[in-house]
């Protein structure tokens, strides 16, 4: 490795004493600095270097000993298992120097070969405890009589658990005591990684057409270090504020590329020092997103944009978003907007929309469906975002029209739709004539044309369909192919989403945020009881009032309260997002905007649970299906909080094909410095969740549960660790 590299890398006699201090340090209360977001107590980063030079003074005194007696060696540290061999006939004493325990009982290669031979015993035992184990658990199962086993199933899922955690922990003990050492952090090059997307190996494996740009997930697609933030990181503004000005270090551009960048860019940011601003009350470009708005909301046959909720729209999907301007200017009028766009390199509209706090996820359509259920969306925006709409016979207009419900609309700007300067160009004119046509196959409404923008609305019924011309346009796609919540299935060149029972116009559909209380007879839709929709939104009102007062000591610790004053009440900005990883039926977001908090929330539904995602998105709320044994479609540094509720029991039900280490590297990566980890699982589970954070170097502590002696809560704290470079 080079200098110039990291700082942060240390040999083991230095992971020692860092352990050690991350251990005292990890014991001190949460601590939140002027410049907001708890911080850890100390600097890490400053220890590091401070203690070098006692480290390497240590290590010259060790020389010296070992050097002062031929063949003597240190015993290893990392070898818990010598004293079992120890020789006690031997008249040799061990001398003790600088706390190392310095003996010429054995040679090298006598340590190593005993060493082996521990850890071997060692693994016969649990191999045999395991086998044993599992027997016994298995005739005991057996022996139940049917009429026995329904008052003890709740217990022996229980056990279940247990014994998975239990056997996870022995698995880490079989594989030696260096495993519990602290994670190590990644290399430079991983400050703005994002897996399972890379354009230079797919363009070598010969795709192209926009499939370089495809998610493709495999082994070598996960990183197993924590990623460090830039050097220059500073924690994000918070809201309003942050939704309108970054920090130019946090994210992947350079205050260069800002200036060099062509006359739409600068129109889209302002570069003050180390900022870039969308202010709307200075920069152009907010004017133009305002009159932008105003005149789709024009098009569509409404006043101005804040009738939009009153026309039923609530939730918009923006393909290839810019930078979210035009979700920064909608969320204030009560529109949800995700932002979609291709990976990039350098300078992606994805990780400067997250960083101001808005909904955003990498993603291409290329060749495969969007993470969305069939009808998901009231309105579907597209500006300028290089997708040849014309090519492939029009199939991604048919993946609009799958996402996009009855009712909804599609505006879309393309230098196509500009009639004065099609007329003049053929091949433009030959372009716009098969997007008309291809609209009026898919049963399209056009409501208006202004300049470069074109509006259509999605029939409301399905007759359409059956009235149009024999072999006119795509045909209906078949049962088996109409797939609700496809998971990155292969595109399909048929119409989706007929067959649904979800199927209902968006001027049908309560408006917001009305929309978020599901009827008795719209439940029925999904499968889902009246009583335990009811039961869930009890639960997590009471539960989100817990979370806030539990939160809100620990971040103003720096102002204790006398006695018999109340919990501080924190910020309605403090946090902006939070990605809830098992989200059930969005009971958590609810609760969070009954409660008036002013942030949102990506609901993921896991791949290994019930599919309760359309549910979710119909209640007006944003978010995707998701296998957590693979990497989040997103940038580091993305979330302020990070919640799960029962997802390490569900994974570990389900036996999923990745370990609870490797889904906690991905939590850290998805969470911001000094943001928050709130788990809520079975008490096993939990303490070994919080043997991980502390390798992680989270601050965690574990929360008794009042109301449930089973479950615990699991509160952590991730610090702000930057990258330090040498120059040579």
């Amino acid at each position: 490795m080079k200098a110039r590299d990291t700082i942060l890398w240390v040999d083991d006699g230095q992971k020692l004493c860092i352990t050690l201090y991350l251990i005292k340090e990890m014991s001190r209360p949460l601590h939140r600095g002027v410049s907001g977001g708890g911080r850890l107590s100390g600097n890490i980063q400053d220890y590091f270097e401070d203690s070098q030079m006692k480290i390497k003074s240590d290590k010259e005194d060790l020389d010296k000993s070992s050097k002062t007696s031929s063949g003597h060696v240190s015993l290893s540290l990392r070898n818990p298992f010598q004293f079992l061999f120890s020789d006690n006939s031997s008249s040799k004493q061990d001398s003790i120097e600088n706390g190392f325990v310095l003996s010429d009982l054995f040679t090298p290669s006598t340590l190593r070969n005993r060493h082996m031979l521990a850890l071997l015993l060692l693994k016969l035992s649990l191999v045999v405890i395991v086998i044993l184990g599992l027997t016994m658990s298995f005739l005991w199962t057996i022996s139940l009589t049917p009429a026995s086993r329904s008052p003890v199933i709740r217990g022996y899922r229980r056990l279940q658990e247990q014994l998975v955690s239990d056997l996870w922990d022995i698995g880490e003990l079989s594989l030696g005591v260096t495993r519990f050492k602290d994670s190590e952090f990644c290399s430079l090059e991983y400050e703005h990684f994002v897996p399972c997307f890379n354009v230079t190996e797919n363009l070598e494996l010969g795709l192209t057409e926009g499939k370089e740009f495809d998610r493709r997930c495999g082994p070598m697609s996960k990183q197993n270090c924590l990623i460090l933030a830039p050097p220059k990181y500073k924690i994000p503004h918070r809201w309003p504020t942050g939704r309108d000005v970054i920090w130019i270090d946090n994210v992947k551009i350079t205050a260069q590329e800002v200036l060099s960048s062509g006359s739409l860019t600068k129109r889209m940011m302002m570069l003050d020092e180390d900022q870039i601003s969308f202010s709307f009350a200075s920069s152009m470009v907010d004017d133009n997103i305002e009159d932008y708005s105003h005149q789709i909301a024009e098009m569509i046959g409404l006043r101005n944009e804040s009738y939009l909720v009153q026309a039923g729209v609530r939730t918009v999907l923006d393909i290839g978003c810019g930078y979210g301007s035009l979700g920064a200017h909608l969320f204030p009028k009560q529109l949800l907007t995700m932002c979609i766009a291709n990976y990039e390199s350098s300078g992606s509209q994805v990780e400067i929309a997250l960083e101001r706090g808005l909904p955003a996820i990498v993603g291409s359509f290329a060749s495969k469906q969007l993470p969305f259920p069939s009808l998901s969306f009231d309105m579907i925006h597209s500006a300028w975002d290089g997708v040849e709409w014309d090519k492939k016979d029009g199939i991604y207009f048919i993946e609009v029209d799958r996402v996009l419900r009855p009712g909804g609309y599609f505006v879309w700007t393309s230098a196509f739709a500009n009639m004065p300067a099609s007329v003049r160009d053929k091949e433009n004119l030959k372009n716009w004539d098969f997007v008309r046509n291809f609209a009026k196959d898919l049963c399209w409404e056009l409501l208006s044309q202004q300049d470069k923008t074109v509006a259509w609305k999605k029939p409301s019924k399905k007759n359409c369909y059956a009235s149009r011309r024999h072999r006119s346009g795509p045909l209906i796609c078949k049962e088996g192919r109409d797939v609700e919540s496809p998971y990155y299935h292969p595109l399909e060149a048929c119409i989706g989403g007929t067959r649904s029972r979800r199927w209902i116009p968006i001027e049908e559909r309560n408006n917001w945020p009305s929309r978020a209380t599901l009827s008795s007879k719209e439940l029925a839709a999904y499968g889902v009881l009246p009583d335990d929709f009811m039961e869930d939104n009890i639960n997590w009102k009471s539960t989100v009032g817990d979370y806030w007062s539990l939160l809100s000591p620990l971040i103003f610790s720096d102002h204790p309260k006398r006695p018999g004053d109340e919990d501080p009440i924190p910020p309605d900005y403090m946090v902006r997002n939070v990605l809830d990883m098992n989200a059930r039926f969005g009971g958590f977001n609810s609760a969070l905007l009954d409660a008036r908090k002013s942030v949102w929330v990506m609901n993921v539904v896991p791949t290994s649970g019930v599919n309760h995602l359309p549910l979710i998105l119909d209640r007006g709320f944003v978010g995707v299906l998701h296998d957590w044994c693979e990497a989040f479609p997103t940038y580091p540094r993305t979330y302020d909080m990070v919640h799960a509720d029962g997802l390490l029991s569900l994974q570990t039900v389900k036996q999923s094909h990745c370990s609870m280490l490797d889904l906690f590297y991905e939590i850290d990566r998805l969470l911001r410095p000094e943001g928050w980890v709130i788990l809520r699982d079975t008490t096993s589970l939990i303490e070994s969740a919080r043997a991980i954070a502390h390798r992680l170097k989270w601050e965690a502590r574990v929360v008794e549960i009042e109301s449930n002696n089973d479950e615990k809560l699991l509160v952590c704290q991730k610090p702000l660790i930057r990258s330090q470079t040498n120059s040579l």
